[in-house]
């Protein structure tokens, strides 16, 4: 704090507002060659971000070194002054926040037996299954975020995270399963085993023909498609500037009216956050209730330019750079079931999300470890296939919502079944 408050001296006899960003973090982990541990250590980051307002305009800059502050003050100062002025209203003032979400674990240590002894669970598990280990990794982390500015803002945060993931091989077959955590309790056995019995299960896998098909996605595999088109349509920087297939949008049914979705920050996610990017207090934002558009995510910069208010939605991926609109913990509701009692195709996790059309919702995707399954359980592993569509139609085509959720990235997830969804086959 001491650093803190220098660094808020300092940009306040240069600038008319300030904000400093610390992030600190350590880390133990370890990583699987085939079956042997080829690498194992610690690691330690430290990161200041600096973001100084002057006559509406901003600068940033940022540095790995507190010895450093000053040049990274100045550089801050020197971009400032080459931005083009915009609208502002000014950084947040200190505002009561909301309890903290179950972000952390106080009895996670950095122990590297532990990473040792989860690749030790991951390859019993794997071992239930006919499938050759290629890689895999144990993680164990512990971090803070410290954001305080000239307005009086002084807010931190812990939080914790353990994860594992193995990949496995048969033949042409190949499989990938993880599990992440803020707390300690993963299951790394079962992720052994579950990648073990992809890369078994699609050995045998048998050509389908293109066409229409009931189709049960995943959370990893929801999780692609939402994170590359759903998320972005929601930004309200995207919307203002016509980027976005939601613009214009809000009190219109656009996907399926069983559905809501919506950001909730104080869910137990890897994202969860009692206070945003730029110290805005995190809250419930709901996107969609029963399949209508209710609005849209900002954050300060862009909601001062287009006379709306921050929905405490800034992100950073670390200290470095400006803070962006995004998403804390995404959540999908709505009534639950069953998802693989009648005959579908199961698609365990899409490649080539990246390639949709972010304006449009236009996708088309490699299907991974794609399987038929009935009464709960798979049947005949499907040997390849593509899946082409549109992403706001396919949220328009769910049927049914999975009980079961899971944390995938920035979101909570269940599985959906989806309703004649087009798979180019042979």
């Amino acid at each position: 704090m001491e650093l803190i408050e220098e660094i808020l001296r300092a940009g306040g006899e240069l600038v008319e507002e300030i904000e400093v960003y610390v992030s600190e973090a350590e880390s133990v982990s370890a990583e699987l060659k085939r079956t042997l541990i080829e690498n194992a250590g610690g690691a330690k980051g430290f990161g200041i971000g600096i973001r100084v307002i002057d006559h509406g305009r901003i600068g940033v800059s940022s540095t790995g070194s507190p010895r450093d502050w000053r040049a990274c003050l100045d550089a801050a100062v020197a971009s400032a002054r080459l931005a083009h002025p915009q609208e502002w209203g000014g950084l947040p003032s200190p505002a009561p926040l909301p309890d903290a979400p179950p972000i952390f674990d106080p009895s996670l240590c950095l122990d590297p037996d532990w990473t040792r002894s989860t690749l030790a669970e991951m390859l019993r598990g794997a071992a239930e299954h006919d499938a050759d280990v290629t890689g895999g990794s144990a993680s164990l982390s512990r971090s803070k975020v410290t954001i305080a500015n000239s307005s009086g803002v002084v807010y931190d945060q812990e939080r914790t995270s353990a994860g594992c993931s193995l990949e496995c091989i048969n033949g042409q077959s190949t499989g990938f399963e993880f599990d992440v955590s803020p707390f300690m309790g993963i299951d790394p056995y079962r992720t052994g085993e579950q990648a073990a019995f992809f890369a078994e299960h699609g050995v045998e896998g048998e050509e389908i023909e293109t066409g229409d098909y009931d189709l049960v996605l995943s959370p990893v595999a929801l999780s692609q498609l939402l994170g590359h088109v759903l998320e972005p349509a929601l930004s309200g920087r995207n919307v203002h500037a016509g980027r976005s297939w939601l613009a214009g949008k809000i009190g219109e049914e656009c996907i399926g009216e069983n559905l809501s979705i919506y950001d909730d920050p104080s869910r137990c996610g890897l994202s969860s956050t009692r206070f945003d990017a730029e110290g805005v207090p995190a809250r419930r934002i709901t996107f969609f209730e029963k399949g209508v558009l209710q609005g849209y995510a900002y954050d300060l910069r862009t909601a001062y330019r287009y006379e709306q208010e921050s929905t405490g939605s800034a992100i950073r991926g670390g200290p470095g750079g400006a803070p962006a609109i995004g998403v804390h913990t995404l959540v999908i509701d709505g009534p639950r079931d069953a998802v693989d009692d009648e005959p579908a195709v199961y698609v365990h996790d899409i490649v080539g999300a990246h390639t949709a059309n972010p304006l449009t919702g236009d996708f088309s995707v490699e299907l991974s470890n794609p399987s038929w399954v009935e009464d709960g359980a798979f049947t005949l592993p499907v040997r390849s296939a593509m899946l082409a569509g549109n992403v706001f139609e396919l949220l328009g085509a769910v049927a049914v919502i999975g009980k079961e959720e899971r944390l995938v990235g920035d979101a909570v997830l269940p599985a959906v079944r989806l309703n004649k969804q087009h798979i180019i086959g042979t």
